[in-house]
C-alpha cells in the first residue's frame, strides 16, 4: 500500500547547533536560529531548511505531514499558517520533553492512526528518490546509503560518515543489526549507513513505546526499530544513492546553503 503520510522529527534541542563557532559566518537571522537550536527553521538560501524537505516530501507523493515539535512551537506553526502550503497538509504533534527520537515518533501515533508513515529527521535533506522508494514500498523499510557516496556527493568529512550507524543486512536484504558509531575495524563489514529515514507501521510505533532508554537516558528510534525486528518484524533495507544534506552545526550552514540555492521549493 502506497504511503501518503510522513512524520518529520523537529523536536530536538539542537545542542550542537547552539555551540559557538567563531569560524562560521552567519547572518543575524541565522545566528538567532542557531542560538535557539532551531535547525529546521534555520534560514538557508532565503528559506527555512524545513521548506526544502517539505517540498521534497510532496514531490515524493506524501500528502499529510506531521511535524513533531516542542510545546513552544508557535514560530513554526505561525510561519506555515502564513505560507499556506498547497501540495500537502501539515499537522502537529507535541513531544513535551525531548527524551529521544523514539518518543518523538510515538507522539505522532495518533496522527498515523494505524497507517504506515515515512519518518525523517528535520535537519536532513534527503533525495526525492529515497522518500519515494519508502512511500511506495510494501511494508516496513529503512533507507541505506553508501558510506563512500555520502563522502563524495554530500560533502561530509570521512570521519563524520564513519560515525554514522552501520547497517548489517541478511541475504534477503533485511536489517539484522545497527551498529552505532562503529569501531574502525568494523567499518569493512558493511558499506551501508543509516540516515534515520524509515517506513514504519504500528509495530514500529509499539516498539517506540516499549524500547528501553539508551546509556544517555534517551529513547532512540534506531533501538526501537531493532526491537521491532527482534520481535519478528521484517524490515527491508532499500539501498539508495544521492546526496543527503545534514544541518547539525553552525559549520554546516554555509555548505547546506550553497547546495540548496538552486533548488525550487513548492509547498
Amino acid at each position: 500500500m502506497a504511503c501518503v503520510k510522513g512524520v518529520i522529527l523537529a523536536r530536538g534541542l539542537g545542542r550542537r547547533m547552539r555551540a559557538e563557532d567563531d569560524t562560521a559566518l552567519l547572518s543575524d537571522e541565522q545566528r538567532a536560529a542557531a542560538a535557539a537550536g532551531h535547525k529546521a527553521m534555520m534560514p538557508v538560501a532565503g528559506r527555512p531548511l524545513l521548506d526544502y524537505l517539505l517540498s521534497r516530501a510532496a514531490d515524493a507523493g506524501l500528502r499529510d505531514i506531521c511535524l513533531v515539535v516542542a510545546p513552544n512551537h508557535g514560530a513554526i506553526s505561525a510561519y506555515y499558517a502564513g505560507v499556506a502550503p498547497q501540495r500537502l497538509r501539515l499537522h502537529y504533534a507535541v513531544q513535551p520533553v525531548a527524551s529521544g527520537t523514539a518518543h518523538a515518533l510515538l507522539a505522532a501515533r495518533g496522527f498515523a492512526d494505524g497507517s504506515p508513515c515515512v519518518v525523517m529527521n528535520a535537519d536532513n535533506l534527503y533525495p526525492e528518490d529515497a522518500l519515494r522508494a519508502l512511500a511506495t514500498h510494501e511494508g516496513p523499510a529503512a533507507a541505506a546509503f553508501d558510506r563512500d557516496t555520502l563522502v563524495r556527493e554530500s560533502g561530509f568529512a570521512p570521519a563524520r560518515v564513519q560515525a554514522f550507524a552501520a547497517m548489517d543486512v541478511d541475504a534477503n536484504g533485511r536489517l539484522v543489526a545497527l551498529r552505532e558509531k562503529p569501531a574502525a575495524d568494523e567499518l569493512e563489514r558493511s558499506p551501508l549507513v543509516s540516515m534515520n529515514l524509515w517506513r514504519v507501521d504500528d509495530r514500529g510505533f509499539q516498539a517506540c513505546a516499549d524500547v528501553a532508554p539508551s546509556e544517555r537516558g534517551e529513547y532512540e528510534l534506531p533501538a526501537a526499530m531493532m526491537l521491532a525486528v527482534q520481535r519478528g518484524m521484517p524490515l527491508q533495507v532499500l539501498r539508495m544513492r544521492g546526496a543527503v544534506l545534514d544541518l547539525s552545526s553552525r559549520a554546516d550552514v554555509a555548505i547546506v546553503g550553497a547546495r540548496v540555492a538552486a533548488l525550487e521549493v513548492r509547498l
